[in-house]
């Protein structure tokens, strides 16, 4: 089955398309171009290169989230419209699970991290190996001194992976268990992590129709969080 997968959670945006497990192409662009400039047209050339037709794609794959509010909804929109159009399966997977393939190779435990403003990270923690992911903990937006703390209950090498890992590994609170820092484009976002953890989410059953793929936020956007605030006094 061909999967066609998307990420434009943060700053880079990428296109991927995987056939049984098999890379055939990704496109990836870390530029500040608006992610409605790139993302399609990306796919679009994609498909050309690899000569393979839109209604080829069994299955149509998105990071769903968490990460930037516009950049989610980017990405979920442009593939709910694929997928509508084919009248095909699609598959949102969590940003940070996709991204714990980028150390699916290594042995150890990934520690994933989106810098999500106001001190803290969207993060969660994976063990890795031989191409394997498993979940040790899930999505949360938390301050990153509380992800350090649960790093340092992991018994094996810690990975930090992500647009918030350089930013976790200046802080005093990892340096404490030495992490490793993947190397950039490595440490990014990819669209080919999201096709791998959207084969493993098909596999489970937990393809959807168009009309029911939605984002994963973590929490309010930031101008609704500041609207409570101002009317409850509470903090989102």
């Amino acid at each position: 089955m061909k999967i066609l997968a998307m990420d434009s959670t943060a700053t880079a945006a990428s296109v991927a398309l995987m056939e049984d497990g098999c890379l055939l192409g990704e496109f990836y662009m870390n530029v500040k171009l608006t992610h409605s400039q790139t993302l399609l047209p990306m796919a679009e050339q994609l498909l050309a290169c690899t000569q393979v037709a839109l209604q080829d794609i069994g299955l149509f794959a998105v990071s769903a989230g968490p990460g930037s509010f516009t950049g989610v909804r980017i990405g979920v929109s442009a593939v709910k419209g694929l997928a509508l159009a084919q009248s095909k399966p699609c598959v949102g997977v969590s940003t940070l699970e996709a991204m714990a393939y980028n150390a699916g190779q290594l042995d150890g435990i990934a520690c994933c991290l989106m810098d999500a403003r106001c001190g803290q990270v969207y993060g969660a923690l994976f063990e890795v190996g031989g191409g394997r992911v498993t979940r040790l903990t899930e999505d949360a937006a938390l301050p990153a001194e509380e992800m350090a703390c649960l790093c340092r209950k992991q018994k094996k090498q810690i990975f930090l992976v992500g647009d918030g890992a350089q930013m976790c590994y200046n802080k005093t609170e990892f340096k404490a268990f030495t992490p490793f820092l993947l190397e950039e484009p490595l440490r990014q976002q990819h669209a080919s992590g999201v096709a791998k953890a959207a084969a493993a989410a098909f596999a489970r059953g937990q393809a959807v129709a168009a009309a029911e793929l939605l984002p994963l936020y973590l929490r309010l956007p930031q101008a609704e969080r500041e609207l409570r605030h101002r009317q409850t006094g509470e903090k989102g």
